[in-house]
């Protein structure tokens, strides 16, 4: 707790909003996406689909393959306690598919499901596939239920730990407009499967990080990460990392109030 509150004194000292923002790029996603304050409908599906969650009492057994939970001190846990907890929040869901729409993202890959609020959140963008993979069979399946009763055709779930299912999904060399890290929340994990992964970005990618500050390790991932030469722009909302691979684009790291 006490790294958390340090670093976020930290970060909002020197984050940002529009106002100080001095590269074209930036300042047109952040006052067109970040800032936008517009009502889309897939937010009424998004708040529906996290509202059954919150609504759900079964119990089930979570197996954790990264740093484990800093709520939960069992493994058995109520489903409805995980969405609250542990799932993306209701402003970041609406801000991640305000991502999609801005980027135009026609094909994203996820690590960590978890119950798929975030992957419901990315679907509900027309014209999107998503690849999500989960290490835990059984929040898995909870959201495998969720996807064909809110009946999203366009998510390939696929269980099991991530370097296992990651083989297949990579053979073909595909490239993703935009990727969600938001499982196995270690500085090894965070970087290798970056180190995996970055080399299926195009120039207009952008890679999502959740939790950057969850812990030292995470946050010396993060720092790892946007020092890496095909890194040319990132942005720090505190929850999240956004990194970039535009070519065109001065190196700039950017830390924004979302």
């Amino acid at each position: 707790m006490y790294f958390e509150i340090k670093t976020y004194l930290k970060w909002l000292k020197n984050s940002t909003n529009a106002h100080g923002i001095h590269s074209p790029f930036v300042y047109d996603l952040v006052t067109s996406c970040f800032y936008d304050s517009a009502h889309y409908p897939a937010y009424d599906l998004i708040k529906r689909y996290r509202n059954e969650l919150l609504k759900n009492r079964k119990i089930i057994e979570v197996e954790d393959f990264g740093s484990g939970s800093k709520v939960f001190t069992s493994d058995l846990r109520p489903v409805h306690a995980i969405a609250k907890t542990s799932g993306i929040s209701l402003h970041r869901a609406k801000f991640l598919n305000r991502l999609c729409k801005y980027f135009n993202v026609q094909h994203a890959l996820e690590l960590g499901t978890s119950l798929g609020i975030a992957s419901a959140t990315m679907a509900s963008h027309k014209n999107l596939q998503l690849t999500t993979v989960e290490g835990c069979s059984n929040t898995a399946r909870i959201a495998e239920g969720m996807f064909k009763r809110f009946q999203f055709q366009n998510i390939n779930l696929k269980m099991g730990q991530f370097e296992k299912e990651l083989d297949p999904i990579l053979q073909n060399k595909p490239v993703f407009d935009l990727i969600y890290f938001d499982g196995a929340h270690t500085y090894e994990d965070t970087i290798h499967f970056f180190q995996i992964l970055k080399s299926h970005a195009h120039n207009k990618s952008v890679f999502v990080f959740d939790d950057i500050y969850w812990s030292p390790g995470m946050l010396k991932a993060w720092r790892e990460i946007i020092a890496d030469p095909v890194i040319t722009v990132s942005i720090d909302t505190y929850k999240q990392g956004l990194v970039f691979f535009r070519k065109e684009q001065v190196k700039q790291d950017f830390s924004i109030r979302l």
